[in-house]
């Protein structure tokens, strides 16, 4: 028996022996979102060390819950799969977020704010209908923020997957958007909107009009934003 077994047959205490460890709900959010490789997980889960997220990865795998899969298409690398017993997991992860959207305080999200992390699930979730048929840049400004993560940039091309990045790509930018991080991410849970931060001079939109306008409906928003707050 293992230092952390609960020391009970029930299913409860058995499936959060495998389930309750630190970061692995998380890590298997970013794994239902569709993050397979190891540094896309790193991305969705930038404050867990790589040490950490390799031991995660590693128990998971001997518990069934994914499997290492050698990458199709490129030598040396890997890609980590949910299993049958991973997708039963599904549901589960859902529950869990949707439980937070509702009766988490937005005063208590809102204290913890993280720039990488939000840009990547941003990045992941755009709604590319309303956007140009052809390649869009947006930049982010942060300024209250630190260097490193004040300034994104989100390229967004037809038929290719969104990118992020943290360093100048180099292209023309469409459409810049200036605001603190805390706005951001109040408008990205679903309890703030574009047009009251442009109404209240927290946000600042220069560049395509157009893009612009249609902010509000390419963000996508967070998969949990429509779930009605009960939690003040």
């Amino acid at each position: 028996m293992t230092q952390r077994s609960y020391g009970q047959f029930c299913p409860v205490a058995m499936a959060a022996e495998i389930l309750c460890t630190r970061w692995t709900v998380v890590l298997l959010r970013e794994m239902v979102a569709g993050s397979t490789r190891f540094n896309d997980l790193r991305r969705g889960v930038p404050r867990m060390s790589p040490a950490l997220l390799s031991q995660r990865l590693k128990e998971l795998e001997a518990s069934g819950v994914l499997r290492r899969d050698a990458s199709a298409t490129e030598s040396g690398v890997f890609e980590y799969r949910l299993t049958a017993a991973g997708r039963e997991l599904e549901p589960l992860v859902e529950a869990f977020g949707v439980w937070g959207q509702r009766w988490v305080s937005t005063e208590l999200s809102l204290q913890q704010l993280d720039a990488s992390l939000l840009m990547w699930d941003m990045r992941r979730h755009l709604d590319l209908t309303p956007m140009p048929r052809r390649r869009s840049v947006v930049q982010f400004r942060y300024p209250e923020q630190t260097p490193q993560n004040r300034v994104w940039w989100l390229l967004v091309e037809p038929g290719a997957p969104v990118d992020l990045c943290s360093v100048d790509p180099g292209f023309d930018v469409d459409l810049y958007v200036s605001t603190d991080l805390r706005t951001m991410t109040a408008i990205w849970m679903g309890v703030d909107t574009v047009r009251q931060a442009l109404a209240t001079q927290r946000m600042a939109l220069t560049g395509d009009a157009p893009l612009g306008a249609d902010m509000q409906t390419w963000l996508g928003l967070s998969p949990f934003a429509k779930q009605r707050k009960l939690a003040s």
